[in-house]
């Protein structure tokens, strides 16, 4: 089970890689949503540290022909869950991600500012690590006791809130089996 420090908002014993894209919460923002996203660069691969690069905006963009395009975007999440269940914290909770983008969510836009992002290292056509699931399920109980406005029904995908923008994360992620294991 993990734990989140109430004053500096990370999770604790995990690995903190801070981002540059983050930001205060507007006053009176309330943390009451969870949003999944999938990410993986280059795209279709797994491993690496091109994600935490692109996080920390230091994505070299001759790595890869993907990252010409990405490079310079300033983007974030606050976590991380690679494929093994590893776990890398880029921004802490009571800090605004920079995740969402263009969104909206139960009517309200500006979905960065009352939402928590966590990214699973994956793609929309290959199935997540049963490890993932496992911490995803775990990360998400220690945020619900810490925000209790975050329920079972305040969890989304990014699809679901970019709706025909973007895709994650994807029609592989097991919705059920996740929602069941809270």
């Amino acid at each position: 089970m993990f734990e989140i420090d109430a004053h500096s908002g990370l999770l604790r014993a995990v690995r903190f890689v801070p981002s540059p894209n983050c930001d205060a919460r507007p006053a009176g923002s309330g943390i009451d949503v969870l949003v999944i996203h999938a990410i993986s660069l280059p795209p279709g691969e797994f491993g690496g540290v091109a994600i935490e690069q692109l996080f920390c905006n230091c994505l070299d963009p001759n790595g890869h022909p993907a990252f010409h395009d990405i490079h310079d975007l300033e983007v974030s999440a606050h976590l991380l869950i690679r494929r093994d269940g590893g776990i890398v914290q880029f921004v802490p909770f009571h800090l605004r991600a920079w995740h969402a983008g263009q969104s909206s969510c139960e009517g309200r836009t500006r979905v960065n500012d009352f939402s928590v992002g966590i990214e699973l290292e994956g793609t929309d056509d290959v199935p997540f690590e049963v490890a993932q699931y496992e911490v995803l399920t775990n990360v998400t109980k220690a945020l619900m006791a810490t925000y209790p406005n975050i329920t079972r029904e305040r969890i989304y995908g990014h699809c679901d809130i970019a709706a025909g923008r973007k895709s994650d994360p994807g029609p592989l992620f097991d919705w059920k089996r996740y929602l069941e294991a809270l």
